[in-house]
């Protein structure tokens, strides 16, 4: 792993592939480390010719921790941004400013232009990079993420209720249960998503590598408090492809459809089975979508 200089804050990545090839990269969601790309995604992608990018957003892994900033009330940030306030002056950062540090990350490792495939929060700093830092994205894939319109069908309760879950104690055995329990509820068809000691097993992997949970609460306020941008879509002008689980409670198909209706000449593809995770078992079928997309 490297470590970078970006947007003021330092960033973990790490790279596959020849630096001679077109880059891509990987944006990971709320309050997952870089360590949970599928190694067959990023292997599948490097072999069909692409240098592969994929780092910790701040506040996570072992990127920047913002610890001089108190997370903010997730309803205190929800009530105002459904008031017609200005709910990221509540907010020690926004999804705006990720996607700085995911187009900082580029200039600093000295990549131009690159394709963007982004998952759920990532998604999301994804299309802020397409519409603030454009000149850095050469194609754009939105994966199981949403186009920030508040009038989009909601999580189901069960899916919404998993994803706030405390664990009883700060132990990568408590931790651990909460990430199983988690992902029988927001993640894809049994016969799809991984098994739970293959969660297990990462989780714990992940707790020893960084345990940063007020870093996951100043993203979740990062979410909420960020100026909804739906309205502003219609200006990306990379080519766009939008995957999303047809099975994922958590961000509704329906919000996938929303991000390509909005972008001129975007394509949208679900998959049946798939929910809200990153099951290893889906890294195939997703290569052999994106790259004719990213080759064309």
């Amino acid at each position: 792993m490297a470590r970078a200089k970006a947007n003021g804050i330092e960033i973990e990545y790490e790279t596959l592939g020849s630096a001679k090839d077109p880059a891509i990269l990987l944006v990971m969601g709320f309050a997952l480390q870089m360590t949970r790309w599928p190694e067959g995604l990023k292997r599948g992608l490097a072999d069909a010719g692409f240098r592969v990018i994929w780092f910790d957003n701040r506040d996570v892994g072992l990127s920047t921790e913002f610890t001089q900033y108190t997370p903010p009330s997730p309803m205190d940030v929800l009530t105002a941004a459904m008031t017609g306030q200005d709910a990221s002056k509540l907010v020690p950062y926004t999804v705006k400013d990720m996607a700085a540090d995911a187009a900082g990350l580029l200039d600093a490792i000295g990549v131009d232009r690159a394709d963007i495939l982004g998952v759920s929060m990532g998604g999301m700093i994804a299309q802020h990079m397409a519409l603030d830092h454009a000149h850095k994205v050469r194609k754009l894939i939105p994966v199981m993420t949403s186009s920030g319109d508040p009038s989009l069908p909601p999580s189901t309760p069960e899916a919404m209720a998993a994803l706030t879950a405390v664990p009883l104690a700060r132990t990568p055995e408590a931790v651990s249960a909460i990430a199983v329990s988690t992902q029988h509820a927001i993640g894809s068809h049994p016969d799809l998503r991984n098994s739970a000691e293959i969660i297990r097993q990462r989780t714990i992997e992940d707790f020893h590598r960084s345990d940063r949970p007020l870093g996951a609460m100043r993203q979740y306020a990062a979410i909420l408090g960020t100026p909804r941008w739906h309205e502003r879509l219609g200006s990306v002008r990379a080519p766009t492809l939008v995957l999303h689980g047809a099975d994922d409670p958590l961000i509704r198909p329906a919000a996938g459809r929303d991000i390509a209706r909005r972008i001129p000449g975007a394509v949208f593809k679900s998959y049946p089975r798939w929910g809200h995770d990153l099951a290893d078992r889906m890294s195939e079928t997703l290569v052999a979508d994106i790259v004719p997309f990213l080759r064309a």
